[in-house]
Formats: C-alpha cells, structure tokens, sequence
C-alpha cells in the first residue's frame, strides 16, 4: 500500500519542527512529491488553527453584538452542520485594524480549543475524515507531512485542558488512527529522555510570551489545576504525564511507527536515522 502520510510527534522542544523539516527533505531528495504542514498552519487541511465555532443561533447574536463588522463576518464564515465555522486568526491577518482585537478576542472564546471537549473531538474527527477522503479521491502519489496534530493536539485537549480520563483520551486518538488506515501512515514519535532539561531548553530559545502562556496553559486548568502544579517544574509534571500517557498510545496505536531518540539532538545522527526509516 502507497504511504501517503508520514505523522510527526513529540513533546514541547524535542524537535518535532527540524525532524518534519528533514522528513520533507529527504523523501524530495528520493524524488517525492511532499506537502508539509507545521504547528500553526492556519490552512491545515486536517486540523483547526485560529477557527472558532458557532452554533446558528450564537452567530446570529455574534452579529448583532458587532453590527458594524456584519459584512466581514458574513463573507468569511463557512457553514459545517448546524453552526458557522469562523476562521478569525485569518481574517485579522487580512483585514487588520478593519477587524479589531476585542472581536477577535470575543470570537476566540469558541476556539475549537476552547469548546467542550465532546464537540472538539466531534469536529476534529470529522476534519480528519474530510481530509482522509479527499487524499483517497486523489490519483497523485503525494506525501503528506503533519508536525503534532495527531496525538499533542488531542491530548492537550482532553488531558492537559479538561483532565479527562485515560479512557477518553486514548480513544480519541485511537479513532482518528483508524480513520487514516487507508493512508498508510507512518508515525515517528521523538523522544527525549530529559523532559525537565528539553522544556528548560525550549524556555531559554523561544520567546518570553510563549513560555509565560505555556506555563500558565498546563498549570492553569485541567490536570495541572487538579494536581496543584505550579510554575516551570509544575508544567514539567503535566509534561511528565502527558509523554506517559502519549508512551501508551504509541504502543496501541496499529501502525507503522519508529521510536526516535533525539536527547543528543546530533542533528547528522538525527538525518542518519530518518534516511534508514524513510529508505
């Protein structure tokens, strides 16, 4: 069967980016044709980013609160069952001071990261089922390449979010592993051995703004809040659990997958092992 999705995974600074960078590389390399698409892809074709969701009746009182702002609403919303689907992160990158933040700050409040997790997980599966269906209707043999929306997105929903049980959280994954079947995906998890010394490392490279929200969005809410965890070491707690919880998944999940350590991070090591598990 011709493999037509390759899954990138792994925890907060284990180079998930560079490893799906590389990924692309080498199978272009082969000859392949590749489309990749990186956390934060706001045209992620199985995934949501920057988009909230609406029920019919809630948009219609989202439009009458912001009158003025009707028209832009309207022309960018995209109906999906009995709601609206609002892609606001895109309309403020294109209309800019015409689309204020204190809407778009409003509208964020129904991110489909934001919702309850049953209507976020009815929402993703579908989005997944979409995009598996519009793959299979292709006749190309193209690659596609997806950086931590399969298991970190779901998982930061119902478990570091809601604190949902084992149970639910696995199955939502399990489920959109069996509808990708037909895909012949493969998964490269990338492990790192150190959590506490990878997030310390990825506080220290990336913005101040990025760890403060992190920090504050695992310790904040769901498990974190539960368990009383607090700051950098509490984050690294919720991490510690998620990789448990993410280890259990990896060995239920049916099909094909490559444990990949990259605690060293030897960036030509790294290359070496993708070019035997991609060969």
């Amino acid at each position: 069967m011709t493999r037509r999705l390759i899954l990138i995974e792994g925890l907060p600074g284990s180079g998930k980016s560079t490893v799906a960078q590389m990924v692309s590389e080498i199978l272009k390399g082969q000859g392949k044709e590749v489309q990749l698409f990186q956390e934060g892809n706001l045209d992620h074709p199985a995934d949501y980013e920057g988009v909230s969701f609406y029920y019919a009746g809630d948009f219609e009182v989202l439009l009458k609160t912001y009158e003025e702002y009707r028209e832009i609403l309207e022309s960018n919303v995209t109906a999906h069952g009995d709601g609206f689907l609002i892609p606001y992160r895109k309309m403020k990158e294109q209309r800019g001071i015409e689309f204020p933040s204190h809407v778009v700050q409003d509208i964020f409040s129904r991110d489909i990261y934001e919702i309850p997790f049953a209507q976020n997980v009815k929402l993703i599966t579908e989005k997944w089922q979409d995009f598996t269906q519009n793959v299979l209707s292709t006749n190309d043999d193209c690659i596609t390449i997806f950086e931590c929306c399969f298991i970190q997105n779901p998982l930061t929903m119902g478990l570091v979010k809601c604190n949902h049980s084992k149970e639910q959280n696995v199955q939502y994954v399990l489920e959109l592993g069996r509808i990708i079947h037909a895909l012949n995906p493969l998964l490269i998890y990338i492990d790192q051995k150190d959590i506490s010394y990878t997030f310390d490392k990825a506080v220290s490279e990336r913005p101040k703004e990025w760890s403060e929200g992190f920090i504050h969005y695992y310790t904040n809410q769901g498990l974190g809040q539960a368990q009383g965890y607090q700051g950098v070491k509490g984050t690294v707690q919720v991490l510690q659990e998620r990789k448990k919880l993410e280890s259990e998944i990896y060995e239920l999940l049916q099909m094909d997958k490559v444990w990949l350590d990259n605690s060293d991070y030897d960036r030509e090591a790294c290359r070496h092992k993708l070019e035997k598990i991609l060969q």
